[in-house]
C-alpha cells in the first residue's frame, strides 16, 4: 500500500478550502458573540465606574463557576412496597427478540427498578450472535416516546376499548369482504391466529406488504426453484462475494446476521484466508465502502453488467446465450467471472434490486456456480421477508373499485410509503370501514375510522421463527405505559375469544412445537428454558415446495414483465442486456443507517446519528457525483459554513426540492435519495424533515426502487446541511494505516512501520522508538490495567457503537442546528476517510480522486492516555488518571474552562453548551417525565458548563469488580465489556486487562498490526488500533 497515499474526510479537506483551513485549527469553530455585545449603543451612556465593573466582573466569574458545579435538584418517590424481584441498584436481564418488519435481532433487555434502560445482543443466539443494529439499539427510546397514541380512537376522537370493540365487531359482521394488510409476520402463533380469523370471516384475505419489498427475489425462487421463501445466505462460508446494489452489511434482509458472518472472513491471520468482496453499485453504500473492489455504475449499466456476467458464467457451464457486444466494463466482467468460477460452491452473488429479471439471472448464476446447498442454504430458508407486490397492487385496485368492505391495516403505513400513482389513499376513502392497528396516529391511521392503539414490542408477548425450525419467544419487560392493547389481543377480542395472547402462544407451543423437540418430556421445562435463552432449535421441518404454475404471469407489456417460467432466464437476459438509457440521469432510492424505511422517524437518536458514508444528520438529500455537480454549477463543499444548493428534480411527473450533497464514489449519471423522510404525522421530532420520495416510485408489477430518465433543474436556493465529516479533524500525521493481503503475507507489519523519533547529539543522530522516550514519569501498570483495541479490518463503520454508547451513557441529543455548529455530543465518532487509488508517479492511471475513492472507517473515542495532555492543563483537576489506566472525569469539579479540549490531540472531548436534559429548546423525547425513564441511573446526567467524554464504561468495570468480590473469584478475560464492544456485530472492539496473561487484549497488543493513534505525540494512549488489510493485489491498491 502506497505510504504517501492521501487520506481525506471530505472534499473540503481534499482541496483545503479557506473555511476548512480556518476551522480545523480551532477546537470550537464558533466564536463568542463579542462583536454583538460591543455594538450595543446603550453602553455609551453607562455610568459604571471602573471599580464597580471589576466588582461585577469578579462576582460573575464566581457565579459562573458555582453555577457549573451545582446540578439541578431532582426529586424521586420511593417504593411504598418494594417488589420482591427488584433489588435497587441491581439490573435484571430478559431475553427477547426484536422484529419490526425491517430488522431482526435476538436481544437481552437490561432493566433497572422495573424499567428497561439498555438493549444488548444475546451472546448465545445462533443467528445474530450477540450483535445489534443502530435501529435496534434506538428502539428502546421509542418505548418512552410521548407522541405514541395513549388511547384507542374512533373517528379521530379518543374512546374506550369496549366501545371500539363493539364498533369493529359490528363492521366485520356486515362487511362483504375483508382484507388484512400486514408487514411480514414471522410469529407462527400470529399466523395461526390469522388463519382462525379467516375461518370466522371467510371473505378475509391477508396481504403481506413491506415498505422495502423483496417480492422480486421471492418470486424468482418460486418460479425457478419452487421455493416459497428466501434462502439463507451464508457469507461466512463464501470465499468470493459479488454484490449488485445489495447493502447487506446495513440494510439488506438480515444485516446483523450478515455482518457477523462477513467479519469471520475478514481476518487476515485466519488459516482459511480472507474472503474477497466485489461491490457493483450506483450509490456509495456502507457495504460498498468495505469492499475490496468497487465498481460504480448506473442502474441501467448494472443491468447490462449482470447480463454479461450471466453470459460468461453460462457459457462456462455449457449453456449458450445470445452473444453480447463488448462493453466498456467487459474486462471487469471477465475478471469477476474467472474469480467466481475458481470458487465454485464457495461464492455468493446477490442483488439488492426488486427487479425479478435481475433476480432470475442472479439465481441462475448461483446455480451454475453450485452455490445452492453450500453458501446458500435452502433447506432452512429465511422467513424474514414475505412481501407480495402483485397482491398488494391488486388490493389497491379492489379498494378503488369498491370491492373491499373492510380493511385492517396492521403496523404498516401505506398512505406514507406507497407510490402516489397506485392511489391507495383514494382506495381507502372508498372503503366503507377501515381499521388501523398502530402505536400512533400516523399518516394512515388518521384516515381510518378506527385506531386500535398497539403496544410497543417491549410491552408485548410474541414468538418468532426467523429461519425455518429456529424459534424464539418475545416477552414484555415493562407494564404498558399507556392505555394500549397488543394487536393480537385486539384480534382475539374481535373473534370473541376469552383468552390472552400469552396463553394463546403457550397453547400453540404445547400443541404444535413441543412434540418437535426431544430434550425434555415436561412442557414447563421446555417453555421456561426457551424463555430464559430466548430461542430454541427444533428438529428438521420439511420445506414444502411451491407449484410454479400457481404464480400467474403478467400478460401486459411493461419494463420488467413476469414471463413464462420455461423461458425466464433467456427472456430476462434479453431484457437486461438491452437496458440502455444513454445520457439520461437515473435515480436510486436507498436506506440510511439510522432512519431506514422511516418506521422510527420520530427517534432523535437515529435522526442525529451521522450517516456512515455522507456523515450528514437530520435530513435526506440528493447524492451526486462531484464531477457532475461541478458540471452543473452546484456547490460541492458542505462544510460548517458552506450551504448546499437546493435543487428541484422531476421524477415520474412529480417535483421534489432537496439539497444536493457531493458523494465521492457516486456513479456518474446517477443520483441517490434516502427513503424514510418527509413524515407528516409521526411526532414532534420526525415531522417535516426532508422529503418523502416513496410517493414518486414506480409500481408496475413490483415496487421499484430506481427510476430512469429524471430531470434535474438548477439551483433554486441555499440550504444548511448538518454534516460532521470535517468536525474534529486530526491533522499532520498518518492516522489510518492499511495494507494489501499480499503485502501482509510477506510482512506482517506491512503498512505499519515502527514510529521513531530522531535524536541528535553533536554529530551523532539516533532514531529511537516512542516507547523509549518519556516527558513524564511512567505510570506503574500494576493490578488491573485496562486497554482497548479496535481492528480496522473488522470494523465496518455501521454506527451501532455510537447509539449503544449514547444509550449507556445518557449522551444528550442537541438537534440539527447544534450539530451544524460542531457541538454534537457523541462520545464515539466514526471518522470516514476517503483515499485515491492512484499512486504518485502513475500519471497514466491518475483519476479524479473524489470520483474513485476507497474508504476506511475509524472509530475514535477518548484514548485514555497515560501521559494525557488534558490532565496537565485542568486548573481544578477535574480530569485525572486512575491506577487502572483510565482517564477520569469528576463532573462536579469541572468549571468548564475547556482547556482540556484545546489540548486534546484526538479531539474527543465534548462540552455542554446548554443544560440539554432540561432545556425546552432541546425537547427530543428525553426532556419529559416519560422520556427520562430511559436514562441509566449508574451514569451522571451532565449539566451546562461541564466537559464530558468516553469513560471506558467505568460503571461496568466497577459492577464487574463488585461481582468478583462477592463471588470471591478473580475477574476473567472478557467479563468486562464496554457498550460499544458488546453491541458490535463484527466484534471489532475488544477491552481487557493488559496484565492478564493470555488475555485477548494482550494478543491484540502483541499483534504486528497493532499501532497507537498519533504515536509521535508521545501521550501513550491505552487505546490502540490494528491495521486494515484489503484483499486485493498491490497494483489495485
Amino acid at each position: 500500500m502506497e505510504e504517501n497515499k492521501k487520506y481525506w474526510k471530505g472534499i473540503e479537506d481534499l482541496n483545503n478550502t479557506p473555511s476548512f483551513l480556518k476551522n480545523k485549527e480551532r477546537e470550537f469553530p464558533e466564536e463568542l458573540p463579542v462583536g454583538e455585545f460591543l455594538e450595543n449603543s446603550g453602553l455609551e451612556k453607562s455610568q459604571t465606574t471602573r471599580r464597580d465593573f471589576l466588582k461585577f466582573l469578579g462576582f460573575s466569574v464566581a457565579a459562573v463557576s458555582l453555577a457549573s458545579c451545582e446540578a439541578p435538584i431532582q426529586k424521586s418517590i420511593p417504593y411504598l412496597v418494594k417488589p420482591e424481584e427488584v433489588t435497587p441498584g441491581v439490573a435484571n436481564y430478559y431475553a427477547t427478540n426484536y422484529y419490526d418488519g425491517d430488522d431482526f435481532c435476538e436481544i437481552l433487555v437490561k432493566c433497572r427498578e422495573g424499567r428497561p434502560i439498555k438493549i444488548e445482543g444475546n451472546p448465545s443466539a445462533k443467528i445474530t450472535r450477540g450483535g445489534t443494529h443502530a435501529r435496534v439499539q434506538a428502539s428502546l427510546l421509542s418505548l418512552y416516546d410521548s407522541h405514541r397514541q395513549k388511547e384507542p380512537v374512533i373517528n379521530a376522537n379518543d374512546t374506550d376499548w369496549e366501545t371500539l370493540d363493539n364498533e369493529v365487531i359490528s363492521a366485520l359482521s356486515s362487511a362483504s369482504s375483508i382484507r388484512i394488510l400486514t408487514p411480514t409476520i414471522i410469529s407462527p402463533s400470529t399466523k395461526k391466529l390469522l388463519q382462525e380469523f379467516k375461518t370466522s370471516y371467510p371473505s378475509t384475505e391477508v396481504i403481506t406488504y413491506d415498505a422495502i419489498s423483496y417480492s422480486g427475489l421471492l418470486d424468482a425462487h418460486k418460479l425457478l426453484r419452487q421455493e416459497s421463501n428466501l434462502p439463507n445466505f451464508r457469507f461466512d462460508l463464501a470465499k468470493t462475494i459479488v454484490s449488485f446494489n445489495a447493502d447487506f452489511l446495513l440494510n439488506w434482509i438480515s444485516p446483523v446476521q450478515f455482518a457477523s458472518q462477513y467479519a469471520e472472513g475478514r481476518k487476515p491471520e485466519s488459516e482459511n484466508g480472507m474472503n474477497e468482496h466485489i461491490q457493483i453499485e450506483s450509490v456509495l453504500s456502507l457495504t460498498g465502502s468495505n469492499a475490496d473492489k468497487r465498481i460504480a455504475l448506473k442502474p441501467s449499466e448494472i443491468d447490462r453488467f449482470i447480463a454479461g456476467l450471466y453470459q460468461n458464467i453460462a457459457s462456462r457451464s455449457g449453456v449458450q446465450t445470445e452473444i453480447l457486444k463488448e462493453e466498456q466494463f467487459s474486462k471487469d466482467i471477465k475478471e469477476i467471472a474467472e474469480k467466481l468460477w475458481n470458487q465454485k460452491g464457495k461464492s455468493i452473488v446477490v442483488s439488492g434490486s426488486n427487479d425479478i429479471n435481475q433476480q432470475i439471472l442472479i439465481l441462475k448464476i448461483n446455480e451454475f456456480l453450485g452455490n445452492y446447498g453450500t453458501t446458500i442454504e435452502n433447506q432452512k430458508p429465511c422467513l424474514l421477508k414475505q412481501s407480495d407486490d402483485k397482491k398488494l397492487i391488486q388490493l389497491v385496485e379492489d379498494m378503488k373499485n369498491e370491492k373491499v368492505g373492510c380493511v385492517i391495516i396492521w403496523n404498516c403505513n401505506p398512505v406514507y410509503s406507497l407510490p402516489k400513482s397506485l392511489g391507495f389513499e383514494e382506495g381507502l376513502a372508498k372503503t366503507p370501514f377501515s381499521i388501523s392497528i398502530s402505536d400512533r396516529l400516523d399518516e394512515t391511521a388518521l384516515l381510518c375510522n378506527v385506531l386500535a392503539t398497539d403496544h410497543h414490542y417491549l410491552e408485548s408477548w410474541s414468538d418468532v421463527e426467523p429461519i425455518k425450525g429456529y424459534y424464539g419467544v418475545s416477552q414484555p419487560v415493562i407494564h404498558p405505559i399507556f392505555n394500549t392493547r397488543q394487536g393480537q389481543e385486539s384480534i382475539l377480542k374481535w373473534l370473541k375469544k376469552d383468552i390472552t395472547f400469552y396463553d394463546y402462544i403457550r397453547e400453540y407451543w404445547q400443541t404444535e412445537l413441543f412434540q418437535l423437540q426431544s430434550e425434555t418430556l415436561d412442557f414447563e421445562n421446555f417453555w421456561t428454558k426457551t424463555l430464559h435463552t430466548g430461542y430454541c432449535e427444533l428438529n428438521d421441518i420439511p420445506v414444502i415446495p411451491v407449484d410454479a404454475d400457481s404464480i400467474q404471469p403478467n400478460t401486459e407489456t411493461s419494463l420488467h414483465p413476469l414471463l413464462e417460467p420455461k423461458n425466464l432466464p433467456n427472456d430476462a437476459f434479453n431484457l437486461l442486456s438491452k437496458s440502455v438509457t444513454e445520457g439520461a440521469t437515473e435515480i436510486v432510492f436507498y436506506q440510511k443507517a439510522g432512519i431506514g424505511s422511516g418506521r422510527q422517524a420520530n427517534n432523535p437518536w437515529l435522526q442525529e446519528l451521522p450517516d456512515p458514508v455522507t456523515k450528514a444528520t437530520w435530513d435526506n438529500y440528493i447524492t451526486m457525483s462531484p464531477k457532475q455537480m461541478v458540471e452543473r454549477g452546484f456547490n460541492i463543499y458542505q462544510g460548517q459554513e458552506e450551504k448546499a444548493d437546493l435543487v428541484e428534480i422531476t421524477i415520474n411527473g412529480e417535483k421534489i426540492t432537496l439539497p444536493v450533497l457531493s458523494l465521492p464514489g457516486q456513479a456518474y449519471g446517477s443520483i441517490g435519495i434516502a427513503l424514510g423522510y418527509g413524515r407528516k404525522n409521526c411526532g414532534k421530532t420526525g415531522d417535516n424533515i426532508g422529503s418523502n420520495v416513496y410517493t414518486v416510485m414506480n409500481a408496475v408489477d413490483y415496487l421499484s426502487y430506481e427510476y430512469r430518465g429524471i430531470q434535474i433543474g438548477g439551483s433554486v436556493g441555499k440550504y444548511h446541511l448538518a454534516t460532521t465529516q470535517t468536525h474534529h479533524t486530526m491533522m499532520g500525521r498518518q492516522i489510518v494505516k492499511e495494507a494489501t493481503l499480499v503485502e501482509f503475507k510477506k510482512n506482517p507489519k506491512a503498512g505499519n512501520p515502527d514510529i521513531t523519533i530522531p535524536l541528535k547529539e553533536g554529530h551523532h543522530q539516533e532514531n529511537k522508538k516512542t516507547d523509549e522516550l518519556d516527558l513524564w514519569n511512567k505510570y506503574e501498570e500494576v493490578g488491573q490495567f485496562w486497554n482497548l483495541s479496535i481492528d480496522l479490518s473488522s470494523c465496518i463503520g455501521c454506527g451501532n457503537c455510537v447509539i449503544s454508547c449514547q444509550a449507556e451513557n445518557n449522551v444528550a441529543v442537541v438537534g440539527k442546528d447544534e450539530v451544524r455548529r460542531g457541538r454534537e455530543m457523541h462520545w464515539i465518532r466514526i471518522d470516514r476517510y476517503y483515499s485515491s487509488d492512484a499512486k504518485s508517479g502513475d500519471y497514466d492511471n491518475l483519476e479524479i480522486p473524489s470520483e474513485n475513492p476507497s474508504v476506511v472507517f475509524q472509530p475514535v473515542m477518548c484514548q485514555h492516555c497515560n501521559h494525557a495532555p488534558c490532565e496537565t492543563v485542568c486548573p481544578v483537576i477535574a480530569t485525572s488518571h486512575s491506577t487502572d489506566g483510565l482517564n477520569q472525569m469528576t463532573y462536579n469539579r469541572c468549571v468548564g474552562t475547556r482547556y482540556c479540549a484545546n489540548n486534546c490531540p484526538y479531539k474527543v472531548r465534548r462540552f455542554n453548551w446548554f443544560n440539554y436534559p432540561d432545556n425546552s429548546e432541546f425537547d427530543f423525547n428525553m426532556n419529559n417525565p416519560i422520556g427520562k425513564l430511559v436514562l441509566n441511573p449508574d451514569v451522571v446526567v451532565r449539566t451546562r458548563g461541564v466537559m464530558e467524554k468516553c469513560s471506558l464504561c467505568v460503571q461496568r468495570i466497577q459492577e464487574t469488580k463488585l461481582k468478583s468480590k462477592m463471588n470471591r473469584l478473580p475477574m476473567g478475560d472478557g467479563e468486562v465489556t464496554t457498550a460499544c464492544a458488546q453491541s458490535c456485530p463484527t466484534k471489532a472492539i475488544t477491552i481487557g486487562d493488559i496484565n492478564l496473561k493470555g488475555s485477548m487484549i494482550t494478543l491484540h497488543k502483541n499483534n504486528p498490526r497493532s499501532y497507537r493513534l498519533l504515536e509521535e505525540v508521545g501521550v501513550k494512549p491505552n487505546v490502540f488500533y490494528m491495521t486494515k488489510i484489503r484483499n486485493k493485489n498491490s497494483n489495485e491498491a
